[in-house]
Protein backbone atom coordinates (compact mmCIF):
# COMPACT_ATOMS: atom_id res chain seq x y z
CA UNK A 1 0.00 0.00 0.00
CA UNK A 2 1.60 3.20 -0.75
CA UNK A 3 2.83 5.62 2.09
CA UNK A 4 0.98 8.61 1.71
CA UNK A 5 -2.21 7.01 1.28
CA UNK A 6 -1.79 4.85 4.66
CA UNK A 7 -0.63 8.07 6.55
CA UNK A 8 -3.65 9.78 4.98
CA UNK A 9 -5.68 7.17 5.95
CA UNK A 10 -4.11 7.34 9.71
CA UNK A 11 -5.36 11.19 9.24
CA UNK A 12 -8.72 10.65 8.50
CA UNK A 13 -9.38 7.83 10.89
CA UNK A 14 -7.49 10.48 13.53
CA UNK A 15 -9.54 13.48 13.36
CA UNK A 16 -12.94 11.44 12.82
CA UNK A 17 -12.40 10.35 16.34
CA UNK A 18 -12.96 14.35 16.99
CA UNK A 19 -15.49 15.28 14.40
CA UNK A 20 -18.07 12.54 15.64
CA UNK A 21 -18.62 14.74 19.21
CA UNK A 22 -16.61 18.13 19.41
CA UNK A 23 -19.31 20.15 17.69
CA UNK A 24 -22.41 18.10 19.26
CA UNK A 25 -21.38 17.07 22.47
CA UNK A 26 -23.06 20.99 23.83
CA UNK A 27 -26.65 19.59 22.27
CA UNK A 28 -26.22 16.63 24.31
CA UNK A 29 -25.56 17.70 27.62
CA UNK A 30 -27.89 20.45 27.54
CA UNK A 31 -30.89 17.42 27.17
CA UNK A 32 -29.08 15.77 30.02
CA UNK A 33 -29.76 18.78 31.78
CA UNK A 34 -25.96 19.40 32.39
CA UNK A 35 -25.92 23.21 30.17
CA UNK A 36 -24.55 24.98 32.51
CA UNK A 37 -21.28 22.40 32.13
CA UNK A 38 -20.50 22.27 29.33
CA UNK A 39 -17.87 24.67 29.61
CA UNK A 40 -15.85 21.79 31.63
CA UNK A 41 -16.03 19.18 29.43
CA UNK A 42 -14.77 21.36 26.59
CA UNK A 43 -12.08 22.72 28.75
CA UNK A 44 -11.08 19.90 30.08
CA UNK A 45 -9.75 19.08 26.51
CA UNK A 46 -7.31 22.12 27.24
CA UNK A 47 -6.13 21.34 30.68
CA UNK A 48 -5.10 17.60 29.87
CA UNK A 49 -3.48 18.93 26.93
CA UNK A 50 -1.13 21.05 29.03
CA UNK A 51 0.52 17.78 30.62
CA UNK A 52 -0.74 14.47 28.82
CA UNK A 53 1.27 15.08 25.33
CA UNK A 54 4.22 15.62 26.77
CA UNK A 55 4.06 12.66 29.58
CA UNK A 56 2.89 10.12 26.70
CA UNK A 57 6.12 11.85 24.24
CA UNK A 58 8.76 10.56 26.72
CA UNK A 59 7.41 7.06 26.85
CA UNK A 60 7.15 7.31 23.21
CA UNK A 61 10.23 8.82 22.63
CA UNK A 62 12.63 6.40 25.04
CA UNK A 63 10.32 2.88 25.72
CA UNK A 64 7.15 2.60 22.77
CA UNK A 65 7.42 3.03 19.05
CA UNK A 66 5.42 6.32 18.21
CA UNK A 67 3.23 4.25 16.11
CA UNK A 68 2.48 1.22 19.14
CA UNK A 69 1.80 4.53 21.36
CA UNK A 70 -0.60 6.44 19.04
CA UNK A 71 -2.56 2.31 18.87
CA UNK A 72 -2.55 2.28 22.92
CA UNK A 73 -3.59 5.54 23.80
CA UNK A 74 -6.77 5.42 20.96
CA UNK A 75 -7.36 1.79 23.19
CA UNK A 76 -7.96 3.30 25.98
CA UNK A 77 -10.01 6.45 24.61
CA UNK A 78 -11.99 4.61 22.66
CA UNK A 79 -12.98 2.53 25.62
CA UNK A 80 -13.15 5.10 27.99
CA UNK A 81 -15.59 7.05 25.31
CA UNK A 82 -18.08 4.26 24.97
CA UNK A 83 -18.04 3.68 28.74
CA UNK A 84 -19.02 7.61 28.62
CA UNK A 85 -22.01 7.01 26.50
CA UNK A 86 -23.03 3.17 27.94
CA UNK A 87 -23.49 5.21 31.50
CA UNK A 88 -25.03 8.13 29.40
CA UNK A 89 -27.30 5.70 28.05
CA UNK A 90 -27.69 3.28 30.84
CA UNK A 91 -27.74 5.02 33.96
CA UNK A 92 -31.16 3.98 36.14
CA UNK A 93 -30.78 7.08 38.83
CA UNK A 94 -30.46 9.57 36.30
CA UNK A 95 -26.33 10.79 35.06
CA UNK A 96 -24.74 11.95 37.68
CA UNK A 97 -22.26 14.49 36.27
CA UNK A 98 -19.24 13.40 38.49
CA UNK A 99 -19.05 9.84 37.04
CA UNK A 100 -20.17 11.05 33.25
CA UNK A 101 -17.01 13.74 33.43
CA UNK A 102 -14.58 11.74 34.98
CA UNK A 103 -15.32 8.66 31.89
CA UNK A 104 -14.96 11.60 29.36
CA UNK A 105 -11.80 13.24 31.30
CA UNK A 106 -10.07 9.75 30.75
CA UNK A 107 -10.69 9.08 27.28
CA UNK A 108 -9.89 13.05 25.91
CA UNK A 109 -6.98 12.91 28.44
CA UNK A 110 -5.37 9.88 26.32
CA UNK A 111 -6.85 11.15 23.07
CA UNK A 112 -4.95 14.80 22.93
CA UNK A 113 -1.61 13.01 22.74
CA UNK A 114 -2.40 11.64 19.77
CA UNK A 115 -2.69 14.14 17.70
CA UNK A 116 0.54 14.68 18.05
CA UNK A 117 1.38 11.23 18.22
CA UNK A 118 0.43 11.17 14.72
CA UNK A 119 2.48 13.76 13.50
CA UNK A 120 5.40 11.93 14.45
CA UNK A 121 4.40 8.94 13.14
CA UNK A 122 3.94 10.73 9.95
CA UNK A 123 6.91 13.12 10.17
CA UNK A 124 8.92 9.54 11.26
CA UNK A 125 7.78 7.49 8.05
CA UNK A 126 7.96 10.34 5.56
CA UNK A 127 11.54 10.98 6.26
CA UNK A 128 12.79 7.08 6.44
CA UNK A 129 11.28 6.90 3.00
CA UNK A 130 13.23 9.72 1.95
CA UNK A 131 10.56 12.52 0.88
CA UNK A 132 10.45 15.78 2.12
CA UNK A 133 8.06 16.42 4.92
CA UNK A 134 7.46 20.26 4.19
CA UNK A 135 6.34 19.23 0.54
CA UNK A 136 4.81 16.36 1.31
CA UNK A 137 3.09 16.39 4.62
CA UNK A 138 0.36 18.72 4.08
CA UNK A 139 -1.59 16.72 1.46
CA UNK A 140 -1.91 14.15 3.75
CA UNK A 141 -2.43 16.21 6.88
CA UNK A 142 -5.88 17.90 5.14
CA UNK A 143 -7.69 14.58 4.98
CA UNK A 144 -7.48 14.80 9.24
CA UNK A 145 -10.20 17.49 8.26
CA UNK A 146 -11.88 15.53 5.73
CA UNK A 147 -12.46 12.81 8.40
CA UNK A 148 -13.50 15.20 11.09
CA UNK A 149 -16.18 16.63 8.59
CA UNK A 150 -17.04 12.85 7.75
CA UNK A 151 -17.83 12.47 11.42
CA UNK A 152 -20.03 15.79 11.80
CA UNK A 153 -21.99 14.94 8.56
CA UNK A 154 -22.83 10.78 9.72
CA UNK A 155 -23.53 12.11 13.56
CA UNK A 156 -26.15 14.73 11.90
CA UNK A 157 -27.51 12.39 9.13
CA UNK A 158 -27.66 9.05 11.46
CA UNK A 159 -29.94 11.29 13.79
CA UNK A 160 -27.30 11.11 16.82
CA UNK A 161 -26.82 15.08 17.73
CA UNK A 162 -28.68 14.77 20.75
CA UNK A 163 -27.97 11.25 22.16
CA UNK A 164 -24.88 9.45 23.21
CA UNK A 165 -24.32 7.61 19.78
CA UNK A 166 -22.02 10.71 19.12
CA UNK A 167 -19.44 8.96 21.85
CA UNK A 168 -20.49 5.51 20.63
CA UNK A 169 -18.96 6.33 16.90
CA UNK A 170 -16.18 8.35 18.21
CA UNK A 171 -15.28 5.02 20.50
CA UNK A 172 -15.97 2.74 17.05
CA UNK A 173 -13.56 5.05 15.01
CA UNK A 174 -10.95 5.41 17.88
CA UNK A 175 -11.07 1.35 18.02
CA UNK A 176 -10.69 1.37 14.35
CA UNK A 177 -7.65 3.16 14.51
CA UNK A 178 -6.14 1.14 17.04
CA UNK A 179 -6.26 -1.29 14.83
CA UNK A 180 -5.00 0.30 12.27
CA UNK A 181 -1.62 1.05 13.62
CA UNK A 182 -0.49 -2.27 13.16
CA UNK A 183 0.08 -1.58 9.84
CA UNK A 184 1.87 1.66 9.81
CA UNK A 185 5.79 1.79 9.58
CA UNK A 186 7.68 1.63 12.76
CA UNK A 187 9.21 3.92 14.22
CA UNK A 188 12.34 4.32 15.94
CA UNK A 189 13.22 4.83 19.84
CA UNK A 190 15.72 6.67 21.74
CA UNK A 191 18.98 4.94 22.25
CA UNK A 192 18.91 6.05 25.75
CA UNK A 193 22.35 8.05 25.51
CA UNK A 194 20.46 11.46 24.62
CA UNK A 195 18.23 11.90 28.11
CA UNK A 196 16.45 14.99 27.69
CA UNK A 197 16.20 17.27 30.96
CA UNK A 198 12.56 17.99 32.54
CA UNK A 199 12.62 21.67 30.19
CA UNK A 200 13.50 19.56 26.73
CA UNK A 201 11.02 16.98 27.56
CA UNK A 202 8.05 19.01 28.33
CA UNK A 203 8.91 21.50 25.77
CA UNK A 204 9.75 24.77 27.89
CA UNK A 205 12.28 25.28 25.73
CA UNK A 206 9.68 26.66 23.17
CA UNK A 207 8.96 29.56 25.01
CA UNK A 208 12.08 31.35 23.86
CA UNK A 209 10.90 31.61 20.69
CA UNK A 210 8.64 34.33 22.19
CA UNK A 211 11.55 36.48 22.08
CA UNK A 212 10.54 37.03 18.51
CA UNK A 213 7.60 40.14 18.23
CA UNK A 214 6.78 37.73 15.16
CA UNK A 215 6.28 34.42 17.38
CA UNK A 216 4.15 36.53 20.18
CA UNK A 217 1.87 37.89 17.99
CA UNK A 218 1.25 34.95 16.45
CA UNK A 219 1.12 33.36 19.61
CA UNK A 220 -1.43 35.78 20.86
CA UNK A 221 -3.57 35.56 17.50
CA UNK A 222 -3.56 31.46 17.61
CA UNK A 223 -4.72 32.13 21.46
CA UNK A 224 -7.80 34.24 20.41
CA UNK A 225 -8.73 32.19 17.89
CA UNK A 226 -8.62 29.07 19.93
CA UNK A 227 -10.73 30.78 22.32
CA UNK A 228 -13.48 31.89 19.66
CA UNK A 229 -13.42 28.26 17.86
CA UNK A 230 -14.09 26.60 21.50
CA UNK A 231 -17.03 28.48 22.06
CA UNK A 232 -18.32 27.82 18.54
CA UNK A 233 -17.49 24.08 19.34
CA UNK A 234 -19.43 24.19 22.67
CA UNK A 235 -22.60 26.12 22.15
CA UNK A 236 -23.50 26.10 17.95
CA UNK A 237 -25.59 23.53 17.81
CA UNK A 238 -27.18 23.73 20.94
CA UNK A 239 -27.98 27.57 20.00
CA UNK A 240 -28.80 26.62 16.46
CA UNK A 241 -31.97 24.80 18.51
CA UNK A 242 -32.54 26.75 21.07
CA UNK A 243 -34.78 29.20 18.48
CA UNK A 244 -35.90 26.82 16.47
CA UNK A 245 -33.46 26.68 13.46
CA UNK A 246 -34.00 23.14 13.08
CA UNK A 247 -37.60 23.16 11.77
CA UNK A 248 -36.30 25.72 9.25
CA UNK A 249 -33.38 22.99 8.56
CA UNK A 250 -36.01 20.66 8.27
CA UNK A 251 -38.45 22.19 6.26
CA UNK A 252 -35.80 23.17 3.77
CA UNK A 253 -33.67 19.45 3.83
CA UNK A 254 -36.53 17.21 5.45
CA UNK A 255 -33.57 16.77 8.43
CA UNK A 256 -32.24 18.76 10.90
CA UNK A 257 -29.06 19.97 9.44
CA UNK A 258 -26.82 21.42 12.64
CA UNK A 259 -23.65 19.71 12.63
CA UNK A 260 -23.63 20.03 8.48
CA UNK A 261 -24.16 23.53 8.30
CA UNK A 262 -21.21 24.01 10.79
CA UNK A 263 -19.24 21.86 9.02
CA UNK A 264 -18.93 24.56 6.59
CA UNK A 265 -16.20 26.20 9.02
CA UNK A 266 -13.71 23.01 8.55
CA UNK A 267 -14.52 23.10 4.63
CA UNK A 268 -13.74 27.04 4.42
Amino acid sequence: MNLKFRLALMNFLEFAVWGAYLTSMGRYLGNLGMGDKIALFYSMQGVVSIFMPALIGIVADRWVQAQRMLGLCHLAAGAFMIATAFYGANATDGVDFTTLFALYSMSVAFYMPTLALSNSVAYSALTQAGMDTVKTFPSIRVFGTIGFIATMWLVDIMGFQSNQNQFITSGVVSLLLFLYTFKLPGCPVSSGGDRKSFVDAFGLRAFALFKQKKMAIFFVFSMLLGVSLQITNSFANPFLFSFGAQDVFKEAFGVQHANILISLSQVS
